[in-house]
């Protein structure tokens, strides 16, 4: 009976660490996502504070579309993949335009480079040219790899709708906009 009830004691003990473990880990996560959160809100709010220039060299604050939803598609005239999600971005950007969404293609790339390729391949959104600073924030943002094309979704209360590496589908892009211009 000794040896029994000691066992018992072991095994309850075991647990009893085991589900601490458990809850300790779970508390640290969500902390460690708090602390995300908590980051990716600050790089927003100073993302949106910033001004862009176009391939014109006039000055476009974000800042000026609170309320609106505001697809931010960062990408480069030397990238295939940005390249290629262009026309469906475009696509959408004209079906959205009249419901509120306010689409901007912020270029890693030069004033000339954009707007020879602005020539080549037109686009229904404005095409703005960001600062190293600006690219940067986009690894608070969800891209840690600084990798292109990244798209972030800016919902009408200023809070991130969505976050995506890689090019985004027409079909991907239509959904999360139907759902984010819903009254």
């Amino acid at each position: 009976m000794n040896r029994t009830v000691t066992v018992v004691l072991v095994v309850i003990v075991a647990l009893a660490a085991g589900a601490a473990g458990v809850f300790t880990a779970r508390r640290g996560d969500s902390a460690v996502q708090a602390n995300a959160s908590a980051e990716q809100s600050t790089a927003l709010a100073t993302l949106l504070a910033l001004e862009f220039p176009d391939n014109a060299a006039n000055k476009r604050p974000l800042s000026g579309w609170e309320g609106k939803v505001l697809v931010l598609n960062f990408w480069a005239t030397w990238c295939p993949p940005c390249r290629k999600e262009m026309p469906a971005l475009s696509a959408i950007s004209t079906k959205y335009r009249d419901r509120g969404v306010q689409f901007f293609g912020i270029s890693i790339d030069t004033e000339s480079n954009v707007r020879s390729f602005q020539t080549q391949t037109p686009v229904s959104y404005p095409l703005l040219i960001a600062s190293p600073s600006a690219v940067q924030l986009t690894e608070a943002l969800g891209n840690t790899v600084q990798a292109l094309p990244f798209t972030v979704i800016v919902d009408k209360n200023g809070k991130i709708g969505l976050v995506k590496l890689g090019p985004m589908s027409e079909d991907e892009l239509d959904r999360k906009l139907a759902e984010l211009t819903r009254s």
